[in-house]
């Protein structure tokens, strides 16, 4: 499978944006994906995950109640959207997808099937 996102940019705080995942040469229902980031000088950080078998979605604490992981079979692709964003949210945020794996595998980092290239996102005012 591979992946591209898109949809990072400049966003002021309390702004929202909303990033895809889209995937191409397997379907979806094959995968478990996973939202990453990583900010300058930090460790990437698994932000969020959508589970290949039931949809089940897991994200971390920070983003608890702000960020929403969805997908939509029909397109392939795996959305991410943040609302009320802060610039703690700035980094690039990657999507990973491993073939058939709980979201606690791929959370836990590489290897992956599958990466993104990353797309920015910049919250700033």
């Amino acid at each position: 499978v591979q992946l591209v996102e898109s949809g990072g940019g400049n966003v002021q705080p309390g702004g929202s944006l909303r990033l895809s995942c889209a995937a191409s040469g397997s379907s979806l229902g094959y995968y478990t994906i996973a939202w990453f980031r990583q900010a300058p000088g930090k460790e990437r950080e698994g932000v969020s995950c959508i589970t290949f078998s039931d949809g089940r979605t897991t994200y971390t604490d920070s983003v608890k109640g702000r960020f929403t992981i969805s997908r939509d079979m029909a397109k392939n692709t795996v959305y991410l959207q943040m609302n009320s964003l802060t610039p703690e949210d700035t980094a690039v945020y990657f999507c990973a997808a491993n073939a058939k794996r709980l979201c606690s595998y791929v959370l836990a980092g590489p290897p992956h099937d599958s990466w993104g290239q990353g797309t920015q996102v910049t919250v700033s005012s």
